[in-house]
């Protein structure tokens, strides 16, 4: 009798279009035939997958997130905050996957399944945020309310234009915000419209980063400032360099890498963690947990 690997399923069966509903057994005839005997979580409430993951997965081999990025979140935050190092496995599911698209994974549900099947582990840095994990991106001003203010239906239904639409609405009612963030000793001051201090090439879906400039494992995280316009031509300049994805030299854009973030902002500035509500504060400590978990990825495929 083959001796079978335990894998732990926590589907998410909301995300996205919930079009991996229906792969369902499909993805687990993958793993049964990997050597896996899966058993299948699903959940009904926001903060199931931290339970779930911390309660059950240190009794896995292995645990298998489908969902979007906010399912992954809680599936990394509960296996953190419980101390287990369990390896994922991850099948993006959900409206935009920015973490997904920066590991270049498959949006093809069952060929998702199959790569991590027939993947080789990584290791990957992820962020801690006043104590609070977070997985790709820790971000405030424009466009980071998109994904907790849109209700799911919309993102269902338009799937990845909810988000654009929104950021582009967005756009007419920016909110300027005063901070100041020390980076490895360095401190920048002044009003921002938009922040994000990331571990992705991609940002709600509508800022992107070069490849080359993020590596997901160099115990560093990429931050974007981008400082509140004063007049047509910075506006105009904003717009430029985040189509062209040039932010090397500009008056109206930061962008640098760190290790440690420490942030003086209002207390009632909101945040966004993987696209999901952050509660604001006046203090804040960003920090790079290096090699925080494994996932198991098709390097064929990835750019990691």
């Amino acid at each position: 009798m083959r001796i079978m690997k335990k894998n732990l399923i926590i589907l998410n069966p909301c995300s996205g279009k919930k079009k991996a509903n229906k792969y369902l057994t499909q993805i687990v005839d993958v793993f049964t035939h990997a050597g896996y005997m899966s058993t299948v979580l699903t959940t009904t409430q926001r903060g199931d997958g931290i339970l779930y993951a911390g309660k059950y997965g240190g009794k896995y081999d292995l645990i298998t997130c489908i969902g979007g990025d906010g399912t992954f979140n809680e599936v990394v935050a509960g296996l953190m905050k419980k101390g287990h190092h369990t390896p994922l496995g991850y099948i993006p599911a959900g409206s935009t996957n920015d973490f997904a698209t920066s590991l270049n994974l498959s949006t093809d549900i069952v060929k998702a399944a199959k790569d991590i099947v027939r993947g080789e582990k990584i290791a990957i840095d992820i962020g801690s945020f006043n104590g609070r994990t977070f997985s790709y991106v820790a971000s405030f001003g424009a466009f980071t309310q998109t994904s907790y203010a849109t209700p799911q239906s919309i993102k269902n239904a338009l799937g990845h234009l909810a988000y654009v639409l929104d950021g582009v609405t967005s756009l007419a009612s920016i909110k300027k915000e005063h901070l100041s963030i020390e980076v490895d000793g360095q401190v920048y001051e002044d009003d921002y419209i938009f922040g994000a201090i990331s571990n992705s090439t991609s940002l709600a879906g509508i800022i992107t980063l070069k490849p080359e400039y993020v590596d997901m494992n160099d115990g560093r995280f990429e931050l974007l400032l981008v400082r509140s316009p004063r007049n047509i031509l910075e506006i105009t300049e904003i717009a430029n360099m985040l189509m062209t994805q040039n932010y090397d030299e500009s008056n109206v854009l930061t962008f640098i890498d760190g290790t440690e973030f420490k942030i003086h902002a209002d207390k009632d500035m909101p945040w966004s963690l993987d696209g999901e509500y952050q509660e604001g504060s006046e203090e804040i400590t960003v920090e790079n947990l290096h090699s925080a978990v494994e996932i198991y990825i098709n390097k064929g495929n990835s750019r990691a």
